[in-house]
């Protein structure tokens, strides 16, 4: 967990507002409009010649899973297609291990925060415009069954709140208590269930593999460029045109190039006017490099994002279980489960309790851990998945945010061109069409325009304000 405590900085948090910084214009001392200041950058700063394996680029993206690509579709699309070069790196270009192919796909608006909620509600309505947005053919297979969340008699009163809210929102949901949900689940044992919230729109999965490949698709044939390697270091230049809170004026530094290492061993440096930390688990070592956690004031700060395994199991019940059209049901104690595909087979999974947390050294899969943590709760759940027993599982990787198990979006507070799109803790999939706008329009705009994600920025961190989900797993 992210160590809290109090940092001496030059500069204080006054009223929780986030640090400032801005660029300058030549001649004047009002703020630079965000893309001019991106266009000035482009004309001005990346004007030296080309040496050997050196280029330049508007923006770079550390990562190209579902959340990098999508800020890089969106960055295209809100400029029409070619003002800016875009790269993005990408270290395993058939994302074996990447958690959006690993990950079960699922899209809902049953959250506690009003940010997650309307994230869901646009992604459902991205996956619902994908014909529009890529043609006729698109599709990512979704499956419109729902999310079945469970309350026990303590969490109750929680799940009515967070309904409540989600409505306001505009989801569309409906409460059953024990003889609702026996009535329309027959399968279940309510006994110690107190309450259901089914979701009726919107809700259910899909295939994340189709909707990263679309994205990606997408944005290399507006003009981005994907690049095979790795961020192995970060280069700075000291700019007197940028002020920054608690730094003397004249020694502030930015971030100037990156350092990739490509799959021959080659290190190749890129400079630019902006740069974009997506790297899903490995954000928070990237953001290292940048010296972030490792620095002074507000650079003591780390970015609190490491890896963490989770388990998928499948089974099969051809008889007396769940039915077709089931939603993914959610039990009080954290275990899901949901059909998968038209026969018998299902799949499930359950997040470790912290004393639990298997290593993250490779993607095996631990099977005891399913017959002593996973099957007695289904089997108490479902009758019918008494004899269950597992047909495969796989394991993948969660970006997990440590401080508070929520996405850190926006930009950070010292540097003036880095922002952060990463720690969604499992929910990375469904909220990654408007993550990709959200940043796109920081960016370009200068402020977010749809969504307001301002409480889910870094400067959380700084002011120790935690965005915790309740009653939500």
């Amino acid at each position: 967990m992210f160590c809290r405590r109090s940092f001496n900085f030059c500069c204080k948090v006054v009223s929780h507002k986030r640090f400032f910084h801005k660029t300058l214009r030549l001649g004047s001392n009002e703020p630079e409009n965000p893309i001019w200041r991106t266009i000035r950058v482009l004309t001005n700063d990346i004007a030296p010649k080309k040496q050997k394996n050196e280029e330049y680029v508007t923006g770079f993206i550390e990562g190209g899973g579902a959340i990098g690509s999508s800020i890089a579709y969106w960055l295209k699309e809100k400029t029409n297609f070619h003002a800016l070069r875009i790269v993005v790196i990408e270290k395993d270009p058939t994302y074996a291990k990447c958690s959006t192919a690993l990950s079960v796909g699922g899209i809902r608006q049953q959250f506690s925060l009003s940010e997650n909620i309307q994230m869901s509600l646009y992604g459902a309505e991205f996956l619902r415009t994908l014909k529009k947005r890529f043609g006729r053919d698109a599709d990512v297979n979704f499956t419109p069954h729902g999310y079945l969340v469970l309350a026990s008699r303590r969490g109750a009163s929680q799940l009515v709140d967070n309904a409540k809210l989600q409505k306001e929102l505009g989801a569309v949901n409906t409460l059953l208590g024990k003889e609702g949900l026996k009535e329309r689940f027959p399968w279940m044992d309510v006994s110690d269930v107190e309450l259901g919230c089914l979701g009726l729109e919107k809700e259910g999965w899909f295939d994340p593999w189709s909707l990263l490949c679309m994205l990606k698709s997408k944005a290399i044939s507006m003009g981005t460029q994907y690049i095979t390697g790795e961020a192995v270091d970060f280069t700075f230049r000291e700019r007197s045109d940028i002020i920054v809170e608690g730094v003397e004026e004249g020694y502030y530094e930015g971030l100037n190039e990156v350092v990739v290492k490509l799959p021959d061993g080659e290190h190749k440096s890129i400079q630019f006017a902006f740069c974009i930390i997506a790297a899903g688990g490995e954000s928070g070592e990237v953001a290292q490099l940048a010296r972030i956690g490792t620095g002074q004031g507000m650079l003591s700060i780390p970015l609190p994002v490491e890896k963490r395994k989770r388990y998928v199991f499948g089974f099969n019940c051809q008889q007396n279980g769940p039915s077709i059209n089931t939603p993914l049901t959610i039990d009080h104690s954290g275990v899901y489960f949901r059909r998968d595909g038209l026969g018998g087979a299902y799949i499930c999974g359950l997040s470790p309790a912290p004393e639990d947390e298997p290593s993250t050294e490779n993607l095996d899969v631990d099977y005891k851990y399913f017959d002593d943590k996973v099957w007695p709760i289904l089997a108490k759940r479902v009758p019918a998945f008494e004899s269950i027993k597992v047909a495969n599982a796989w394991g993948g990787y969660y970006d997990y945010n440590t401080y508070d198990e929520n996405g850190i979006i926006g930009p950070h507070p010292y540097y003036h061109n880095l922002y952060i799109a990463t720690g969604f803790s499992g929910h990375g999939i469904q909220q990654a069409p408007a993550v990709g706008r959200s940043v796109a329009e920081l960016i370009l705009d200068g402020d977010f325009q749809t969504i307001d994600l301002t409480r889910l920025g870094f400067d959380r961190l700084i002011v120790d304000k935690p965005m915790y989900e309740i009653g939500i797993y």
